[in-house]
């Protein structure tokens, strides 16, 4: 790479196609505001946005941010248009398949490579904690800043070829929606005998719980995203036929209700799955879902303040803290998380009987002394 090859990619122009979506929207802010880069983007649905000719002439990193169906189709568009122009540049998608994105870009002379978040656009300004798969096709130029990339992303990394990503989101992804959506199917069936979600909220397990916390947010979110989830990955076939197999054994077994059939069930889905896991796998699994049920359990507190801390600074939360201890004011639970607007803040759970007025005094002092702003009242 030459010096003039060399700082450009320091500091390249990133274009982003599929601007105006979800993630095309927090990853231009990403690269402006953390990274400092200049960013064109284009998108149909945004009128205002860059045309497709700037971003392939002036773009030294061109990011598809499309969904899944249309994105093999976009690249090869943007292939042919860009008729060579993209040697020695660098082109990623962040799709959530990868064999035919990356396939589709390799047909270029761009360098390439695929990137899949495991989680929909945050609130956060990085993915810190976050799962990226990293599929590196062809890679050599740009990998400097493919790790500066990386590294400001601040994600956990798990690298692998795009025709194992696929394989392995038939699992992590699309048995999972799938399972969540059949649930939602039988809760509805029975809305009409025992009622819907609220109804049945208060009967809740820590399971039953978090996967109706699953469901309510696929629910929530695109829908077409889902959708291409189970229709385009070629794997999703195989592994429905395996997971309806594994349902339908189960009610045969229920169905006849013997010894025979009981025995069978604890051989074949439990001791069986149980030597497959392994213990260690168990038991992390296992820890995991108890700090979840203490969240959950933590976030049913009636005696409780939300208090977000606008100065990040080290010993805020410690002032905030002392405000309490001032008070004589014992606390149960303390969390961190994000407001819908994204703003950090902190949940702090009491004691059901503690006392309202010395509360409400506590959160005026930190209201008063500029210590954090309480969202809404004790």
């Amino acid at each position: 790479m030459n010096a003039a090859d060399a700082r450009t990619a320091a500091r390249p122009v990133v274009g982003i196609v599929g601007s105006a979506g979800a993630y095309g929207r927090w990853l231009r802010r990403f690269f402006e505001q953390r990274m400092g880069l200049q960013v064109l983007g284009h998108d149909p649905a945004d009128p205002a946005s860059d045309l497709p000719e700037a971003l392939l002439d002036r773009a030294q990193v061109l990011v598809f941010a499309t969904p899944i169906r249309h994105t093999p189709a976009l690249i090869a568009d943007y292939v042919a248009r860009s008729a060579g122009r993209e040697r020695r540049r660098l082109w990623l998608d962040i799709t959530s398949l990868k064999q035919m994105p990356v396939e589709a870009m390799l047909a270029s002379q761009a360098e390439v490579v695929g990137l899949h978040p495991m989680t929909a656009p945050l609130k956060t300004p990085t993915l810190r904690g976050r799962v990226v798969v990293v599929c590196e096709a062809r890679l050599q130029h740009w990998r400097p800043w493919l790790h500066t990339l990386l590294d400001a992303l601040q994600g956990e990394y798990v690298h692998a070829a795009p025709e194992r990503h696929d394989r392995v989101m038939a699992l992590v992804q699309a048995m999972v929606h799938a399972s969540a959506l059949g649930q939602a199917g039988v809760l509805r069936s029975f809305a009409d005998e025992l009622g819907g979600p609220s109804a049945l909220m208060p009967y809740r397990s820590i399971g039953f719980e978090m996967d109706a916390a699953v469901i309510a947010r696929i629910l929530s979110l695109n829908p077409e995203i889902y959708e291409d989830i189970q229709f385009c990955n070629p794997h999703t076939g195989e592994m429905l036929a395996r997971l309806a197999a594994q349902i339908g054994r189960l009610q045969r077994l229920v169905e006849r209700g013997d010894e025979a059939a009981r025995s069978e069930f604890r051989s074949h889905y439990l001791e069986d799955n149980r030597q497959a896991w392994g213990e260690p796998a168990m038991a992390d699994g296992s820890y995991t879902f108890e700090r979840v049920g203490y969240l959950l359990a933590d976030l049913t507190e009636t005696r409780c303040l939300s208090v977000h801390l606008p100065a990040d600074r080290p010993g805020s939360l410690r002032s905030l803290l002392n405000v309490f201890e001032q008070h004589g004011i014992s606390l149960t639970s303390i969390h961190s998380s994000r407001t819908p607007a994204g703003e950090v803040h902190f949940r702090i759970g009491f004691e059901a009987d503690a006392d309202v007025e010395t509360l409400r005094a506590a959160a005026s002092q930190i209201d008063g002394e500029g210590l954090g702003r309480v969202l809404g009242n004790p």
